[in-house]
């Protein structure tokens, strides 16, 4: 509950900066509170209406914006089997599947704290976010510069800081790693948005380099049959023979016995 409500309240607190970012892109505050109550995913908000500002056609910055968002539809088919949701409310439900709701659900032990940390946070961020956005689109003027404030570094923030915690094994960590040098490299160079997709990649790349490397290694019991090879120890069958099997005070037993007898 602590989680949700700081994550809810931090960032929902930078609609400000997309409020004002949008009124100084020549967007109407009614445009901008439409946004923001149906879109709902401040990185495609903000890709759109910083492409608009710097002069890009229209339909090239919605289409930017929406390949942004399509990473949501991800999220998705992972909250799908940790939350399970009522059929009627899953509709509803998927208009708040966003970067901070997922990591806050995916933080948490159990079903049941999963969906409380996702409809807090998601709550509470959908109310500020639209509130926030129109406070900022209304005062964009008496507020001024937004990255006086650092308002916009407030999602990512919150982002990082519940991320950094479930980076637990090696490939996770590589995997977060590599699409930072990838996100952060290519930040100069392609449009906003698409360097966010290209770090998307990092995800398959460790996993293939991963799988690779994971087949047995020979003299640790495992022969080429994966099953107590030839160079393993406890004989010259490996750990009890060709077959996997085991002898043991003059009975053989299979791996499987050994497991069920633990």
């Amino acid at each position: 509950m602590r989680d949700a409500l700081g994550v809810g309240i931090a960032v929902g607190l930078s609609g400000f900066a997309f409020g004002v970012t949008a009124a100084g892109a020549g967007i109407s505050v009614a445009q901008a509170c439409a946004l923001s109550l149906l879109v709902f995913t401040g990185a495609s908000q903000f890709a759109l209406v910083s492409a608009l500002a710097a002069g890009g056609n229209p339909l090239t910055a919605a289409a930017g914006a929406f390949f942004l968002g399509a990473r949501n539809a991800f999220y998705g088919l992972r909250l799908s089997s940790l939350l399970r949701l009522p059929p009627g409310t899953r509709l509803a439900a998927a208009h708040w599947v966003i970067d901070e709701t997922s990591v806050v659900a995916l933080a948490q032990r159990g079903r049941h704290a999963a969906r409380l940390g996702f409809t807090v946070t998601g709550a509470t961020l959908f109310a500020l976010w639209n509130l926030t956005t129109l406070l900022g689109a209304l005062g964009a003027e008496a507020l001024g510069d937004t990255d006086a404030w650092g308002l916009d570094a407030a999602g990512p923030a919150c982002f990082l800081a519940l991320l950094a915690p479930m980076l637990r094994t090696g490939p996770e960590r590589a995997t977060a790693g590599l699409a930072v040098l990838l996100g952060l490299g290519l930040l100069p160079v392609l449009p906003p948005g698409v360097p966010v997709l290209v770090a998307a990649l990092a995800a398959p790349v460790v996993l293939l380099v991963h799988s690779r490397a994971l087949p047995g290694k020979p003299g640790r019991g495992y022969g080429a049959d994966g099953a107590g090879g030839v160079e393993g120890p406890g004989g010259p069958d490996g750990a009890g023979g060709a077959d996997g099997t085991r002898k043991a005070n003059g009975t053989e037993k299979t791996e499987a016995d050994e497991e069920d007898a633990r």
